[in-house]
């Protein structure tokens, strides 16, 4: 049985039987304590916490999933996959044990022909926690499975949680048995290789207190509703049904590990080696095309890491395998190919996740080529300082000029026989990210604790938005934080989190930033709103400061938003719109969002694209922007079913949430999208759009930053006066200036080049003086010395060559010169065959040098380079350099 007919058998089933069918959600998780989803619960979770109200009593889907914390053992056995669809079955406070255990043994156990999988019964067997009589009981009793094939086990095995304080419970597993091919008999609880589990039925009865581990808490009481969870792994199940040995033999991998021999001419089976290599290419290009289908782009960050770190391990996988050429255009389309039955928008979005997936192949190949070398002359200088462990210094530089992911560089260190300093990379990393993200985490909750914000929701509802039509307006007080503390009241000067029954401040989201403004209590006091968010959905929270007065939960108030600020915003997300979609009509369908921000006058909207834009094409977007705008194309937004909202050619952003019903805000005849953001009315409102320019953000991801009305028209001012300045300077029309200023950084140009020379010329002259001037020590002629500073490493280089030229050929010879530059010291040291052939080595004699001066250094024997950091030791430098030519000479 393929596996897009085990999906559908699944989700028919459930439907058949009263369940809702829930589409896969995004592997983008809407989750800020996840990067992606790993589990078929996840975008359940909400209903689970109480967070949210489900839809629906019953539900069931076939979830798509990424978990990478094993990704290094990926390959090596057969057992660790990167990616796997999970099928589930979901009950809130509807059916409960019995339910669950019937319905899944019913599905597992029915003849093919009556739509089940035909599963032999004698070959499943059962396990139950340790203490849960009444699923042991169901099992014997009602199912009928023999006492002998139902084992208990502890909290360990059979006892889940979400590892924090919240609704658990135990769990039954349905384990099938692959027979004594695979090892002793005994059931799951002796050799889990043989019986392998195939479905986790999870009953939520218990609330969770605080703990670590897995069964290490406390169990607090049962929880008010009780609720089913429960998965069976599709890849699995497949391995069994199919008749194959392990989930690599599966339909949707086997045709990729097809595909990599046909390109490589490795057959799978041949070796173990290979075959590891095989798998890894098999496993992570599924991966990939699933994730950049799914709105991810490779990164150095986030979820863009995880992509980019497995793509790249799957085309140095195939390097490994002897292929030579880009091989990454076949391997996704023989993964859409297969993956499109089960996943029709993959062939809807081919186009897209080809261009992204290519161009990180031709990025990743270049690099592989540069940081190889990189790399090689790391481990060469480890391995000729004595070393076993490459720097972590070395590691990060991979990482962070070459694309290296860390694991790659681990793979080719121990490959060569060494370990890496990963503290010390990891140290770095930490060190980039901190500078690099220095203020934006206090705005979001991210981990923080949303009790508070879940009790308010709970007691007085979510938070009625009127701030499409209304700017100002009556509202009430229903919930109160000081400092981040729930409060019944705040005074002057306290900082705030106010919680509206409605408001017309919009909360920050969907590229759009957060309204700021003011709410007036009627008993006087102010509070000042500088920001509003949503940490759990559809409360508003609004974060400020009092003012004045006192403030109190249940006071009724008047709240009024910053008018002005809120329409530049608005004219900046309907420019964004306008750019989203002349970009789409230039570049096609891949230029599709990946990101905006809009504040007061400006915006910046990220798109993929796998390279630089030209420059014409921005001008032709720019100019069709304007035209629009010109037009006068009235904006309106309609709320309706997004299966409507599709069938109308609404584009929607990746990796966002969207509930059945949607807001599609439409631009005259020439845009259409989903989006929860305030507009202006009318296009003619936004006066004027000018795009700054276009730039790189990352690997297939490209950034525009553009200016609206007043801000687009003072920009152009200021542009114009800079030009009527320049055509005073060169004496020439606006139109002549490129061709003017072109041949006077021409002529400046040349001039630099003549003053280069000359001064190469004057450091050449010193040579026959520093000749004259050399030591013989024990034989061997030293000269050493400080050039003037300024000297760059190019002209000190070639001094110093020029001075060991100068000295007879049968004459043992170091030369030693050192200079500073930009305050720091370097040195170029070279010897000539008649020196070498008594021990002296450039290299050698550079990194002592180097060493006294506080830095290191490398080269060949015949000459080497090196630098330090404290100039004041040059003098310490060259007694050094002439001991160690008296020692070993």
């Amino acid at each position: 049985m393929e596996s897009a007919e085990i999906r559908r058998r699944w989700l028919s089933f459930f439907e058949e039987r009263g369940h809702t069918v829930v589409p896969s959600a995004s592997l983008i998780a809407d989750d800020p304590t996840l990067l992606l989803v790993n589990a078929g619960m996840v975008p359940f979770k909400p209903y689970f916490l109480g967070e949210e109200k489900p839809p629906y009593t019953r539900a069931s889907s076939v979830q798509k999933c990424v978990r990478t914390p094993d990704i290094e053992e990926v390959g090596k056995t057969t057992r660790h996959g990167t990616f796997f669809q999970m099928c589930g079955n979901f009950s809130f406070g509807d059916y409960f044990k019995e339910g669950a255990i019937k319905l899944a043994w019913e599905l597992l156990t029915s003849p093919v022909e009556h739509g089940g999988y035909g599963l032999e019964a004698e070959r499943l067997w059962i396990t139950v926690y340790q203490d849960d009589d009444e699923a042991e009981q169901i099992w014997r009793n009602v199912v009928g499975v023999p006492a002998e094939r139902i084992q208990r086990l502890g909290k360990k095995d059979n006892f889940w949680s979400m590892g924090v304080p919240g609704p658990c419970g135990p769990c039954s597993e349905i384990n099938y048995d692959r027979g004594p091919e695979f090892g002793a008999e005994g059931g799951p609880a002796v050799n889990d290789e043989r019986y392998v589990e195939i479905w986790n039925l999870v009953f939520m009865q218990y609330e969770r207190g605080q703990g670590t581990g897995k069964d290490d808490f406390e169990i607090l009481g049962d929880l008010p509703s009780k609720n089913i969870d429960t998965g069976l792994g599709l890849e699995r199940l497949a391995m069994i049904l199919q008749g194959v040995q392990n989930m690599y033999e599966t339909d949707t991998l086997k045709v990729v590990i097809d595909k990599a021999t046909e390109l490589t001419g490795v057959r799978y089976g041949q070796a173990h080696e290979s075959d590891v290599s095989l798998r890894v290419v098999a496993d992570h290009m599924r991966t990939s095309v699933m994730l950049i289908g799914d709105g991810v782009t490779p990164g150095n960050e986030g979820r863009g890491y995880v992509l980019r770190r497995i793509m790249r391990r799957a085309v140095r996988n195939m390097r490994l395998l002897g292929a030579s050429g880009p091989v990454v255009g076949e391997l996704v389309d023989t993964v859409i190919r297969t993956m499109g039955e089960q996943y029709p928008e993959l062939e809807t979005d081919r186009k897209r996740i080809e261009t992204v997936a290519l161009a990180e192949e031709a990025a990743f190949l270049k690099a592989l080529k540069g940081g190889t070398n990189i790399l090689d002359t790391a481990v060469t200088e480890t391995k000729a300082a004595g070393g076993t462990v490459l720097p972590g210094d070395k590691a990060f530089l991979l990482h962070d000029t070459w694309g290296f992911p860390i694991d790659l560089t681990l793979e080719m260190a121990a490959e060569q026989g060494l370990s890496v300093d990963e503290a010390g990379f990891r140290r770095l990393m930490q060190e980039q990210r901190d500078r690099a993200k220095a203020d934006a985490r206090a705005k979001k909750t991210g981990h923080a604790d949303v009790s508070a914000y879940r009790e308010i929701a709970d007691t007085s509802g979510a938070t009625e938005f009127v701030g499409y039509t209304n700017t100002e307006g009556e509202t009430t007080v229903v919930g109160l934080l000081v400092n981040g503390v729930p409060s019944p009241a705040a005074t002057e000067g306290d900082d705030v989190e106010v919680v509206l029954d409605r408001t017309p401040f919009y909360a920050e989201g969907g590229g759009q930033i957060a309204d700021t403004g003011r709410i007036r209590l009627h008993s006087g006091a102010v509070i000042e709103v500088r920001d509003v968010q949503q940490p759990v959905p559809g409360v508003s929270v609004h974060k400020g400061s009092v003012q004045v007065g006192e403030v109190t939960v249940g006071s009724t108030a008047y709240a009024t938003i910053d008018v002005k600020r809120r329409r530049a915003i608005a004219r900046a997300h309907s420019a964004t719109h306008l750019t989203h979609q002349a970009l789409r009509d230039a570049l096609g369908p891949t230029a599709a969002q990946a990101g905006s921000e809009n504040q007061p006058g400006r915006f910046r909207f990220d798109f993929g694209s796998p390279s630089a834009v030209p420059q014409t094409v921005m001008t032709d977007v720019e100019q069709k922007i304007n035209e629009v705008l010109a037009r006068e194309l009235d904006v309106h937004a309609e709320v309706m079913p997004i299966d409507e909202a599709k069938r109308q050619g609404a584009i929607a952003e990746f990796g966002e949430k969207y509930g059945e019903k949607v807001r599609v805000v439409t631009i005259g005849d020439f845009s259409k999208e989903l989006c929860g953001g305030t507009h202006v009315h009318n296009t003619a409102q936004l006066g004027l759009v000018k795009l700054l320019g276009e730039s790189s953000i990352g690997s297939g991801v490209r950034r525009i930053e553009a200016l609206v009305g007043v801000d687009a028209y003072n920009f152009l001012a200021k542009e114009h006066t800079v030009v009527a300045q320049l055509q005073e300077l060169v004496k020439g029309r606006a139109e002549e200036l490129p061709e003017k200023i072109s041949a006077m950084l021409g002529k400046l140009k040349d001039a630099e080049k003549e003053i280069e020379k000359f001064r190469a010329e004057k450091v050449l002259q010193a040579a026959a003086g520093l000749v004259e001037g050399a030591k013989d020590v024990r034989g061997v002629a030293v000269v050493t010395g400080q050039v003037p500073d300024g000297t760059s490493a190019d002209d000190l280089r070639k001094l110093v060559l020029d001075v060991r030229g100068r000295i007879p050929g049968d004459r043992p010879a170091v030369v030693a010169l050192f200079t500073t530059a930009g305050g720091r010291p370097l040195t170029v040291i070279a010897t000539n065959e008649a020196a070498r052939e008594r021990g002296l080595k450039a290299g050698e004699l550079v990194r002592t040098a180097a060493k006294t001066l506080g830095g290191g250094g490398g080269g060949k024997p015949d000459v080497a380079q090196g630098g330090g950091q404290n100039a004041g030791a040059i003098g310490e430098a060259i007694d050094a350099v002439e001991r160690l030519v008296g020692d070993t000479a």
